[in-house]
């Protein structure tokens, strides 16, 4: 995490806990920016069988990824920090795969939409720790809402799939 600017604020985290926490909110305000435009090449693109309710859906999960990344964002402020959104950041900073071009089956687009939320909700899980971890409870306890949705967003995803049954670890 590189050392973000910080602004004077009454907060009263030390500005060494604000800063790592802003650098860690920015990290992933890259890439739910970034999950948030991926989600809308599925939307776009998506073809085929149940197509209408696959590409309303896609559109939805879309407006939830607005809502996380704005709370990033605007927890960013709260610190002191100044949130990186821009989208050419973005697309630098993100820690996540590109999205494939080329595809339009929405089984195709179900599984690629959904290993990108997973990687992104592994990483906001890892982030709650780290944020506990560094002593700022309330960036850990927005990971750990952030993460909660981007589980929800996969379970309506994958429910558009036949259900299969989970392979048991032995």
């Amino acid at each position: 995490m590189e050392k973000a600017t910080m602004y004077r604020t009454k907060n009263t985290l030390s500005e060494n806990v604000r800063a790592k926490s802003v650098a860690l909110l920015n990290e992933h305000l890259a890439a739910a920016i970034d999950l948030h435009q991926q989600t809308k090449q599925a939307h776009w693109n998506v073809r085929g069988e149940n197509f209408i309710g696959i590409h309303e859906l896609f559109d939805r999960v879309a407006g939830e990824l607005v809502g996380f990344y704005d709370m990033i964002a605007e927890r960013t402020g709260a610190l002191g920090g100044t949130a990186e959104g821009g989208v050419q950041t973005a697309a630098k900073k993100s820690f996540l795969k590109p999205y494939p071009l080329g595809i339009a089956d929405s089984a195709a687009h179900i599984d690629a939409l959904t290993t990108a939320l997973a990687e992104f909700g592994k990483s906001a899980r890892k982030a709650i720790d780290d944020s506990a971890g560094f002593g700022d409870a309330d960036t850990a306890d927005l990971f750990t809402e952030i993460s909660r949705g981007i589980d929800q967003q996969i379970w309506l995803i994958e429910s558009h799939l036949s259900p299969a049954p989970a392979k048991s670890k032995k």
